[in-house]
């Protein structure tokens, strides 16, 4: 784990730690060095009392006998001789300080350069430690085990958020890999219905001439290419819409909800589905073509998902678009897992012509492009309300 980042970041933090630590070591030496000398001869200056003048001694008449002139007497005025002598004697004592304090103050700050480069390379590997676990852990990352977190311990502060960041980042990775690989696996087995009805027909169908079978083949043949069809378009519709919208503009949600809702009424009168539809004026900045198949998809399970001579109610007030039908009971802890891709009611019976199971999921996807939240409900007598509520 010590060796995850490159030497260099770490020989950098420990030049600039020890660099600054011995700029601070000697500013400090200098600044004591310069107080010291300042006040050493007005201390010592005070301390020392002056030296006694001794013999008067005015002129070479007065030198005793077999002295040497300028050895052990200097010739001076009377009222100098004591501050010259305390004078020699403070700057004596001064350059001797101050030379002994110079020379401990050199080791001292040599020693404090050695042990702030060390304490520097030791600060620095604390400090991009955290950065070197979160590199292995990136390193390390693959589709198979983005479960892996970094889980850093530690007091709060600007690494502990770089790591929490990088954990909730791998949670929304491993929920959309996983997501992208669910959806994967149920496209191909979706895909794989069609295509074994239409083997199935061919196989048996064309077992002979008969014109009725050929004639059933046929038929079957033309549905199965329809629900494939349908299941393609769902998928790149599906597709589209998660890369988010290209284009936008104003649109007028009440045209087309009614519009849309009113092409439905074919169907909804051969199962006797009455249809109520309630709009008030909405603009939505959006891609019309998306809008409207959000529309079609909810009044399209509303009828799909129906019984006879039920009843669908499509709803717009304020920013909220509503659609409730009636139909089977639907567990209320099952609901929100219909939003998710291939996800039906009941298990799907095998029959080309049923839904693929993704038309809520659409719904949810052009809503999340448009900035706005699909939600859903299980009535209490049977059938669903989805509701998407516009920003």
């Amino acid at each position: 784990m010590r060796r995850l980042l490159p030497t260099t970041e770490r020989a950098r933090l420990t030049a600039l730690y020890g660099g600054l630590l011995l700029l601070a070591g000697g500013v400090l030496a200098g600044v004591i060095y310069v107080l010291v000398q300042d006040d050493l001869d007005a201390r010592l200056g005070r301390a020392i009392t002056p030296v006694p003048r001794g013999p008067r001694i005015t002129s070479e008449d007065d030198i005793p006998p077999g002295s040497v002139r300028g050895d052990e007497y200097t010739v001076l005025p009377a009222n100098k001789a004591g501050e010259a002598a305390r004078t020699r004697t403070v700057a004596a004592l001064t350059a001797t300080t101050l030379s002994r304090l110079l020379t401990v103050s050199g080791i001292a700050l040599g020693v404090f350069a050695v042990l702030s480069l060390f304490l520097a390379w030791w600060m620095a590997g604390r400090v991009l430690r955290p950065v070197g676990v979160i590199t292995a852990t990136a390193r390390k990352l693959s589709g198979e085990n983005l479960h892996q977190r970094i889980g850093l311990k530690g007091p709060p502060g600007e690494l502990k958020a770089l790591a929490d960041t990088f954990d909730q980042m791998l949670g929304r990775l491993e929920q959309l890999v996983t997501a992208q690989q669910r959806f994967a696996a149920n496209a191909a087995h979706e895909l794989r219905t069609p295509l074994a009805v239409q083997r199935a027909a061919a196989e048996i169908g064309l077992a002979d001439a008969d014109p009725e079978r050929v004639a059933w083949i046929r038929a079957e043949l033309i549905k199965a290419a329809d629900s494939s069809e349908r299941l393609i378009e769902s998928l790149l519709l599906l597709a589209a819409t998660d890369q988010g919208i290209q284009r936008r503009e104003d649109v007028e949600m009440d045209e087309t909800v009614a519009v849309v809702t009113a092409g439905f009424s074919d169907e909804a009168h051969e199962k006797a589905i009455t249809v109520t539809t309630t709009v008030e004026p909405l603009t939505v900045p959006g891609d019309p073509v998306l809008l409207a198949h959000l529309v079609r998809n909810l009044v399209a399970n509303a009828v799909a998902y129906n019984h006879r001579g039920g009843r669908i109610r499509v709803h717009l007030a304020g920013r909220v678009l509503q659609v409730s039908n009636t139909g089977p009971e639907i567990p209320a802890d099952t609901v929100h897992r219909l939003f998710e891709p291939f996800r039906r009611l009941n298990e799907r019976t095998h029959t080309a012509g049923e839904g693929a199971g993704l038309g809520l999921s659409i719904v949810a996807s052009i809503a999340r492009a448009h900035g706005a939240e699909a939600t859903a409900d299980a009535n209490p007598g049977g059938g669903l309300s989805v509701s998407v509520c516009f920003p």
